[in-house]
């Protein structure tokens, strides 16, 4: 076991923790903010700015274990760059939309880059967390080894929650090694071809890590050992593709995903082979399939009730990645089933009872 000193480290979880005690005693509503990449995604939040960022440092790495114990406040890009000195990468290829981003952002959003179908997601690599509940006593929950559990599993709570069950100080989590090899083809196609193809080659044990479709060609990664990789690349053919298209894809820097479009941007979620929805006045254009096909990203015009009766019944949901014209939402989340409505109210009387923890970035109840 080895404790990394690289990154400078601090431990604020005291100074968090009595805040968080002077916020539940007054009734203060707070906001959590780390590196404040991920803002827009969400609700917008009334409370008094509580910052994490002083909160970092790696507490423990341990290479041989693949496993890593990290302060939420520590830069993502700071944790990437330790890991792949070690020649280890976080395998859910996190999205960070901006050099400030931070472990908390990550655990909080939980989204994930174009490996997440074939790696997995933020949620499946966490093993425990640290957490400031509103009492503002420190809780340590889960710990550094994969194992099923009875009850709430409240470090994978946690991830996607934003910040409205509590405050996360530190997370532990599982890594894996960098592939050996890596290669990334450009094959043009039309979508219906590319869709046939993905729901054949999900089949068949190809060194598969990416897949995304948009402007009339398929793009893959191919990751693994680099004989593998060179037999699957010879046998799939097409065309060299820069392996910077993936992270260009996952931060959203291509051309698809300008701001400057006076349309709204949607995230739909879709069961995998799902085929073409059929939407008023979208096109082929319109639509980058990531994930295979289980992530879209949609440019349109279309009102939420009549986009959002179109994807759930197909079995999946539709959120409002940003508004018109590259502005925020007041609801950019799919309505919740009232059953599972209750469950999340129930939790967050339970955790929350006053509402001091992010209050409304999820939905404006709760």
């Amino acid at each position: 076991m080895v404790t990394t000193h690289d990154i400078p480290a601090h431990d604020a979880s005291e100074a968090l923790a009595e805040r968080i005690r002077r916020a539940e005693a007054e009734g203060t509503p707070l906001r959590i903010v780390g590196g404040d990449t991920k803002a827009f995604y969400g609700r917008s939040v009334q409370g008094e700015a509580l910052s994490t960022r002083e909160h970092r440092g790696i507490t423990e790495y341990d290479p041989v274990e693949l496993i890593v114990s990290v302060r939420t406040g520590t830069p993502l890009a700071e944790l990437e760059a330790a890991l792949a000195a070690n020649g280890q990468m976080l395998p859910c290829e996190p999205p960070h939309f901006g050099e400030a981003a931070t472990v908390g952002g990550m655990i909080a959003t939980g989204l994930s880059g174009p490996r997440r179908p074939w790696a997995g997601s933020v949620r499946d690599f966490v093993l425990g967390t640290r957490i400031i509940t509103r009492q503002g006593s420190e809780q340590r929950f889960g710990g550094q080894v994969m194992k099923n559990v009875a009850g709430y599993d409240l470090s994978r709570l946690m991830v996607g929650a934003q910040g409205t069950l509590g405050l996360i100080t530190e997370v532990s989590m599982k890594v894996l090694p960098l592939p050996g090899a890596s290669q990334s083809l450009h094959l043009d196609m039309p979508l219906a071809e590319a869709l046939e193809k993905l729901s054949e080659w999900g089949r068949q044990p190809l060194p598969l890590t990416a897949a995304a479709w948009l402007d009339g060609a398929l793009h893959l990664r191919l990751e693994g050992g680099p004989s593998s990789v060179a037999a699957t690349a010879e046998r799939l053919g097409g065309d060299e593709l820069k392996a910077d298209f993936w992270e260009a894809l996952r931060e959203q820097r291509l051309a698809f995903f300008s701001a400057e479009d006076p349309r709204a941007l949607w995230r739909l979620s879709l069961p995998h082979h799902t085929p073409v929805l059929e939407l008023p006045g979208v096109n082929d254009a319109d639509v980058l399939y990531d994930w295979a096909g289980a992530q879209r990203w949609l440019r349109s015009d279309l009102d939420a009730e009549t986009l959002r009766e179109v994807v759930s019944r197909a079995g999946g949901h539709a959120t409002c990645w940003r508004g018109a014209n590259g502005q925020p939402v007041n609801d950019p989340f799919a309505p919740l089933a009232p059953v599972v409505e209750k469950y999340h109210r129930n939790l967050k009387a339970e955790l929350d009872p006053k509402g001091i923890f992010n209050p409304g970035r999820l939905y404006a109840a709760f």
